[in-house]
């Protein structure tokens, strides 16, 4: 048995966006008791994490990690770059989200999506401007 959905999640600008709670709820109602929850995302600006959940600081700390160690193209370290007609934000949020996951892969075990007691599932949104990003998950038995 398959089961597959899409969901939509608006951003507001770079940053964690936690999801969990959608996709939990839907693993319940499928049905679907051992199996293979895969998450993709389908954009080349934005990730997925399976990160902390409990501590706000932790969202706040990865953004700011990543926004130093990948500047935006208006920074004079990232003069190299060429790829910049579509703004300062835009190749280094492509740089992002080939270094992070753009899928995941978490078992559901007594129909319930086995993530640790902390652990939440994020769209990492990479861009500066409000986005409208779809993420396809399928649960297979």
């Amino acid at each position: 048995m398959k089961q597959t959905i899409e969901f939509r999640i608006n951003t507001q600008g770079q940053g964690l966006y936690e999801f969990t709670r959608d996709v939990t709820k839907w693993v319940a109602g499928c049905g679907i008791e051992t199996g293979l929850l895969t998450l993709f995302i389908r954009h080349t600006s934005a990730s997925l994490l399976i990160q902390e959940n409990a501590d706000p600081e932790v969202k706040t700390d990865l953004t700011e990690f990543f926004a130093r160690l990948v500047p935006p193209s208006s920074d004079p370290r990232m003069a190299y770059l060429t790829h910049t007609y579509e703004g300062p934000d835009d190749m280094p949020a492509h740089i992002k989200a080939s270094l992070l996951p753009t899928h995941l892969s978490i078992p559901v075990i007594n129909g319930t999506v086995c993530l640790g007691t902390w652990q939440g599932i994020y769209l990492f949104e990479h861009r500066n401007a409000p986005h409208t990003r779809f993420v396809t998950c399928m649960v297979n038995s």
